[in-house]
């Protein structure tokens, strides 16, 4: 044991047991690797692109060191960068045999200041304006809001916050088009800085003109998941569905909570989007903190009892875009969000700008592992089934977890019974969805413990359980004695029914 004083310094983290560096390994067995991480890991990992993350090889990088969809925040993006990266993302998950997603997440309507000549420096008690559609200010300390409702929103003591919470203020009067406020907590003002009113009902458009042209700019890139920005209602995400399917996208519609709205309208946006982001940053601010992990909690609760995969995202490793290593705070958050059994973990600056974005993924990779072998909260128990589909669902995975399955085969057409089967958790056997096209393929890639395998749909059970089987060998997933599950849509008559079949290979 080293004495005090000399204790060795962090170490960064690598991948567990698995060297996955692109120079030292050839093509076969990067490709090897990245599919075992795949498989070993049931919770998906989704990582941000940006200047940190850009080139060919560093995308390669991430893909053997287990990201499983790529993110694209058009808060920073320029069209001509998603098509170029998203078309290198293709080429990559191609050469590595595996079906990363790319998901496009919208700016949403934002309330910002304008331009400032110079930053100000702003301490409890001091007054400062808030200006809309030009309306001059007699104070100096003063800045323009390109929301032009924000008088008419505003009521006196509502509270103002600024720059991510930053800089806290509280509406002391109002006049005109002029909005009063007195400074609570010290800060720098800059221009274009980011404004929360929390609790404040905002007269905003779901999507603005710069999110329409990002939404034909991801249909034209083929990006297989749309999220969409400051969901009030679901209204919002009805919009975007009308959008895609005009445009013939079938993309998944991920929703972000991130207000006081989204919250409250929860199981109204879950019956109208595909899947919830938990966006804990904005969240985190237009929600007292306290209260965060409790939203958190229950918005995985009713995600798993209505079947909807759910995203946990924001600040998991945030000190790891400067530093080598994670808090222990952070590693406990991850434990506690993979505990919970979220479909997918998100990284956004530590991937995107950090100093350390291989480094991010491997640690996010090993604290999943190790935290899923010590089980779940079992919230899947709890889940509604309401249709023949999820009940037919339900009885295939209580089969596998009665018998130890070493897989769950399913054979789809449009993912919904594979969805189903990943809502409800098995707890010991992958999921693999046999497909027949690869944009299917990805757009599955969000849910819990499913692999998907681009396959022809069999005419009948007994070629259904070749084709499983047979793949399945070939990628070392079973062996003689192994039990399987399939679940298909056979011929019977004139109809198509779907079946649960048992089968111990030979």
């Amino acid at each position: 044991m080293s004495s005090r004083g000399e204790a060795p310094g962090p170490q960064p983290f690598e991948a567990e047991s698995l060297d996955v560096s692109l120079g030292e390994r050839q093509e076969e067995h990067r490709e090897a690797v990245a599919i075992e991480l795949s498989r070993k890991r049931k919770t998906r990992i989704i990582a941000t692109l940006g200047p940190a993350s850009e080139s060919e090889e560093r995308i390669g990088e991430l893909i053997a060191r287990g990201v499983d969809i790529f993110r694209f925040n058009m808060s920073h993006a320029s069209p001509d960068w998603v098509r170029r990266i998203s078309a290198f993302v293709r080429e990559r998950s191609r050469s590595f045999g595996r079906n990363v997603g790319l998901l496009l997440d919208t700016q949403g309507p934002a309330i910002r200041t304008g331009d400032l000549a110079a930053r100000l420096e702003l301490h409890p008690g001091d007054k400062f304006t808030f200006t809309v559609r030009g309306d001059p200010s007699v104070d100096e300390r003063s800045v323009a809001v390109n929301y032009d409702d924000l008088a008419q929103d505003l009521r006196v003591g509502d509270v103002v916050l600024v720059d991510n919470g930053v800089i806290q203020m509280k509406v002391l009067d109002k006049e005109g088009f002029r909005v009063r406020c007195e400074v609570v907590t010290p800060g720098v003002m800059g221009s274009r800085r980011h404004i929360n009113l929390p609790g404040v009902r905002v007269n905003l458009p779901p999507l603005t003109h710069k999110d329409l042209q990002d939404i034909d700019l991801g249909v034209e890139c083929q990006m297989d998941y749309f999220a969409l920005s400051f969901v009030r209602e679901a209204n919002d995400v009805d919009l975007l569905r009308q959008i895609l399917i005009s445009r013939g996208s079938k993309a998944v519609i991920v929703a972000k909570i991130e207000d006081q709205a989204a919250v409250r309208n929860l199981p109204q946006i879950l019956e109208s989007a595909d899947a919830i982001m938990i966006a804990r940053g904005d969240l985190g601010i237009e929600c007292p903190f306290e209260e965060l992990p409790i939203i958190q909690r229950r918005i995985v609760k009713i995600c798993l009892q209505k079947m909807k995969p759910v995203i946990v995202a924001t600040h998991l490793l945030e000190s790891m875009t400067q530093n080598p290593v994670p808090t222990r705070a952070e590693i406990t958050d991850i434990a506690n969000a993979v505990y919970e059994q979220a479909d997918a973990l998100m990284l956004s600056g530590e991937t995107a700008a950090g100093r350390y974005p291989l480094e991010c993924v491997s640690v996010l990779d090993r604290v999943i592992q190790r935290t899923e072998r010590s089980g779940g909260a079992g919230y899947a128990a709890l889940a509604d089934l309401t249709e023949d589909q999820q009940k037919i669902a339900s009885a295939a995975v209580h089969l596998a977890d009665q018998v130890r399955a070493a897989a769950i085969c399913v054979f789809t057409r449009q993912g919904k019974l594979t969805t189903a089967v990943s809502g409800l958790r098995p707890r010991c056997s992958p999921i693999y969805a046999f497909v027949g096209e690869e944009d299917l393929c990805r757009r599955l890639m969000l849910g819990y413990g499913t692999e998907p395998i681009v396959s022809r749909y069999p005419a009948s059970q007994e070629e259904g359980i070749a084709i499983a089987e047979g793949e399945l060998r070939k990628r070392g997933v079973i062996s003689s004695g192994d039990k399987m599950i399939l679940l298909s849509e056979v011929p019977l008559h004139s109809e198509r029914a779907r079946s649960v079949v048992f089968y111990r290979v030979e």
